[in-house]
């Protein structure tokens, strides 16, 4: 079936230029295709729109009507997608983002007036929420996850690292002996992050790729990385999570990170994802880019912090 469009295009070109060969010039097709937006259209329609002889092409009078219509509507059109085109090129109106709660609180948030004063005409509807969002169905422009990104369909932009850290506050390790090894965990109280595969409740991951698996047991499970910290932070027992969770207390010395005798987990990294069915708008590419300068050479979280990776 021929594009109605292109046939309005044709019969548009048809009555300025009075022949179709002239019309399929200006439109850059052949003249048998535009014949066959003409003849399709005119199908479509049940009517005949142009008067023929040997030497011009005219309108009728059902070309003239329509014409009237055609001109608007391809004039509709044009607008349509000029609007689109500033869109992609112009920095404004609203960008519906979704971070995991923890990072975008902490790590987001801060950098939202800085953006705004960027890209004042931008706006930004903040969701935050642990679970994996459908960005197409909930009409997100653009999520930040942590991890790898299993689906295939989003394209992904890796924004930062993402290190890993074992850390205890001073007062659980000066009741109970310091671990240096993975087999002294065993005798420790590991909290676990109930959404992780990799630092779940019942196994931590270590090595740089995750390879190496140890069961480990505590008495708080959480689906909240704050709450495993700060529970840490009152002494509770041992946590294994990224360092923009632990990195300020541990510089504050409010924890203490652990060396153990092998290396910790390395995440694949923050990544900022969206819809690969349609070009991004400027809005979200600006964005995109604004994370990654300052997340780039080395995010804030990681600056002047000894990493525990042996």
């Amino acid at each position: 079936m021929l594009d109605r469009i292109a046939g309005m295009e044709v019969f548009a070109k048809v009555a300025a230029i009075g022949s179709l060969s002239g019309a399929a010039r200006s439109l850059g097709m052949s003249q048998t295709m535009a014949t066959k937006h003409m003849g399709a259209l005119e199908d479509r329609l049940g009517v005949k729109l142009l008067h023929r002889t040997t030497r011009k092409i005219t309108l009728n009078e059902a070309g003239r009507r329509y014409l009237e219509s055609v001109e608007r509507i391809l004039a509709e059109l044009s607008e349509a997608d000029a609007a689109a085109a500033a869109e992609r090129m112009e920095v404004s109106g609203a960008l519906r983002v979704n971070a995991p709660v923890s990072f975008g609180v902490r790590e987001i948030v801060p950098l939202l007036a800085e953006l705004s004063d960027l890209h004042p005409a931008l706006s930004v509807d903040l969701g935050l929420s642990d679970r994996t969002v459908d960005l197409v169905e909930e009409g997100w422009d653009v999520a930040i996850r942590i991890g790898k990104i299993e689906d295939q369909s989003l394209i992904a932009r890796k924004i930062a690292r993402c290190r890993m850290l074992v850390a205890a506050a001073p007062d659980y390790l000066s009741k109970r002996s310091i671990p240096t090894s993975l087999q002294d965990l065993a005798s420790h109280n590991c909290l676990g992050y109930t959404l992780s595969s990799s630092v779940g409740p019942d196994r931590w991951r270590f090595g740089l790729d995750g390879s190496i698996i140890l069961p480990v047991t505590g008495n708080l499970h959480a689906n909240n990385g704050d709450a495993l910290v700060a529970a840490a932070l009152a002494g509770q027992g041992i946590i294994y999570q990224p360092t923009f969770l632990v990195g300020d207390e541990i510089r504050a010395g409010r924890l203490v990170s652990l060396t153990l005798d092998q290396p910790v987990m390395e995440l694949p990294g923050v990544f900022a994802i969206y819809a690969s069915n349609r070009r991004p708008p400027a809005k979200v590419r600006a964005f995109i880019d604004f994370l990654a300068g300052k997340f780039s050479p080395a995010p804030r979280w990681d600056r002047d912090l000894p990493l525990s990776t042996q």
